[in-house]
């Protein structure tokens, strides 16, 4: 029988079981004393002023900037993740400290001197920093900016759709369209289409992402089914077809160009608006 201190946390599918002293496979929730505690909460390890362009949202006010702030952990393992020193590490990697007010006080700074849209919360899996990130945007929102959110939608669907209120836009990351792909991954396919379907129904704007890795998620008829799910939601819905190179533990070869290319012409046959990236 497991000890009585012993705390199961629902911030994601994973319901990690955390023994005393013990942190969860993102890395940033502890069991301390028989209470979850958040280790990231204010710890940021990247901050800049990012073309939104980047993250990537290319139909929400283009040509706008945005800070853009990450802190680190993750609860997926991508075997190429292209921000693994900070996705797969833990606080020893936070460079710097914010409260929630001191972030949304320099968002609304930057608005004043450079025409900052709002702030982005990205880098890592910005989710994984729930009570932070809800509480930063509720601010945020107050200074009537936007607030912006790049994940990779493998939150608790409870969880996501207390965030939606106050989210202007979203980029999900939708990995692959098999379960297959997301086991690579340690990740749940239905979960994260659950959120999807979610933020577009809350009036998110919403674009989707999805990472092209030769011989894993190039299938054209993988696709078509996930571009013609896409558009069960909107013919409308940015779809982004991005070039992988290969990082961190996965050495496969870069994606050839005519993949993408032949990617695309199939997914254009039921949304569009469908992006080439990293090309």
């Amino acid at each position: 029988m497991a000890d009585a201190t012993t705390l199961t946390c629902s911030l994601c599918f994973h319901h990690c079981r955390l023994a005393p002293g013990a942190a969860g496979f993102c890395r940033t929730r502890i069991n301390s004393g028989g209470r979850l505690q958040s280790l990231s909460y204010g710890k940021i390890t990247s901050l800049a002023l990012d073309p939104i362009e980047k993250k990537p949202l290319v139909r929400f006010h283009p040509g706008s900037y945005i800070l853009s702030a990450g802190s680190f952990g993750c609860n997926l393992r991508c075997p190429f993740c292209q921000n693994h020193t900070i996705s797969q590490a833990g606080p020893e990697t936070a460079q710097l400290a914010a409260s929630p007010q001191e972030l949304a006080d320099l968002a609304e700074a930057y608005h004043e001197k450079s025409h900052n849209l709002g702030l982005a919360f990205t880098y890592n899996e910005p989710l994984m920093n729930f009570e932070f990130v809800k509480e930063t945007a509720r601010l945020v929102k107050a200074r009537q900016l936007a607030v912006v959110l790049v994940t990779n939608g493998c939150l608790d669907p409870g969880r996501f759709r207390e965030l939606l209120p106050l989210v202007d836009a979203m980029n999900i990351d939708l990995k692959g369209f098999t379960q297959s792909f997301y086991d690579w991954c340690r990740g749940d396919l239905e979960t994260v289409r659950k959120n999807i379907q979610a933020a577009y129904y809350a009036g998110v704007h919403v674009e989707v992402t999805t990472l092209v890795i030769p011989g894993k998620n190039d299938s054209l008829t993988d696709m078509a089914r996930e571009a013609r799910w896409l558009a069960t939601l909107s013919p409308d819905l940015p779809l982004h077809l991005t070039r992988y190179f290969p990082r961190w533990q996965c050495d496969i070869p870069m994606t050839p160009l005519a993949t993408l290319r032949a990617l695309k012409e199939e997914a254009t046959k039921y949304l569009h608006f469908v992006y080439l990236g990293n090309c």
